[in-house]
């Protein structure tokens, strides 16, 4: 919601200020490279600790959940950032308005990529206790 209320101000406190924020493209294809390496990861070690049940060295686990953690949280602010600043260019007749509008939703949608790798990233870390049976 902080994302998202900061995404929508950002426009009309640019405005005043000089002019808004252009979006480029490589802004979402940078995010959505971002959770294409969170994604991969999460596979790895899911692949690792699940399915061939290797040890993972303790430092790295808690490495990869703490990264996942921190990517849940940046990947949300992101994504309701972009939508925020997405939707305030709804119905505004501008030079490049339209263009802002398609790739802020692009880039916000990169945004919930990201959260969505983190937390299979953070799912694929857990180990199952030795109490439970397989």
């Amino acid at each position: 919601m902080a994302g998202l209320v900061l995404g929508w101000l950002l426009h009309p406190v640019a405005d005043r200020v000089g002019t808004a924020p252009l979006v480029t493209w490589l802004q979402p294809l940078a995010l959505f490279f971002v959770a294409a390496v969170l994604g991969g990861t999460a596979w790895l070690t899911h692949r690792t600790l699940h399915v061939r049940h290797d040890y993972l060295e303790p430092y790295r686990a808690v490495n990869r959940l703490v990264l996942a953690r921190a990517c849940v949280v940046v990947g949300g602010l992101v994504a309701g950032g972009y939508a925020g600043y997405a939707v305030s260019w709804l119905g505004v007749r501008a030079e490049l308005g339209d263009q802002r509008l398609v790739r802020s939703a692009v880039a916000a949608l990169a945004g919930v990529a990201i959260v969505v790798a983190a937390l299979l990233l953070e799912r694929a870390c857990r180990v199952r206790s030795d109490d439970e049976e397989p």
